[in-house]
């Protein structure tokens, strides 16, 4: 499965934020996308998930126009009915999308994704931490199952535990799907992705992955993001 973006251009009146962009994703990978704040990782993601308009440009799966059902995306700041419990938001997700759920879990099994205990099901989700808020923001994600996933920003409100635990799940996902990672943690990006992806001057650059994990790979990453900031 390809996700091809062709000539992705966004612009805020005469401030340019994506400048052309043709880029491709393919299923099978996490792909980190780093950038200092204020670079356009969100403003990318809201054009994908048409949020906002764009100015020119198209987005291809498999060669074929992307449908917003096809993708699921979760939020820095993650959106829920805080009038409802845990466990009656993911009942009342569950009934609605019943149809387009394929081997449909408890409501135990699904909570049990993302470690939410017996006790945090049966309280207002107005009263959920954010790292919580974000876990039900994911499950739903999950269950969805789209065949493009957006993570912005999803893990940084997560205890150590549950960040790796998020992390084999993810993992777990990017066989049949392309998961894209927004962060500003270059070690988590590292730690987590298998492509590294930068946006930097308005455009996306694939990274070279090769010694990961050296310190020159992480200068390379840094000094071109400094760069950037001086521009």
């Amino acid at each position: 499965m390809k996700l091809e973006i062709s000539n992705l251009t966004k612009n805020y009146g005469e401030k340019e934020v994506l400048d052309n962009i043709n880029f491709s994703f393919e299923s099978g990978k996490i792909y980190g996308l780093l950038g200092r704040n204020g670079a356009g990782k969100t403003t990318f993601f809201n054009c994908l998930n048409e949020d906002i308009d764009i100015d020119s440009g198209k987005f291809l799966l498999d060669g074929k126009k992307l449908t917003v059902d096809e993708i699921g995306y979760a939020t820095a700041t993650p959106v829920v009915p805080e009038f409802l419990t845990g466990k009656e938001f993911l009942q009342f997700f569950l009934d609605i999308n019943e149809s387009k759920i394929d081997k449909k879990k408890s409501l135990d099994d699904y909570f049990d994704l993302v470690q939410l205990s017996k006790e945090d099901q049966d309280i207002l989700l107005k009263e959920y931490s954010h790292g919580m808020k974000n876990k039900m923001q994911i499950l739903i994600n999950i269950i969805a199952n789209p065949k493009v996933i957006l993570l912005d920003e999803p893990l940084t409100a997560l205890d150590i535990v549950v960040q790796e635990d998020m992390k084999k799940l993810l993992k777990s996902l990017k066989k049949d799907h392309i998961i894209i990672f927004s962060t500003h943690i270059l070690e988590l990006a590292i730690d987590i992705c298998d492509e590294i992806v930068v946006i930097s001057n308005k455009r996306l650059e694939l990274i070279e992955k090769k010694n990961l994990n050296t310190k020159n790979y992480k200068d390379k990453i840094i000094n071109q993001l400094k760069e950037e900031a001086n521009d």
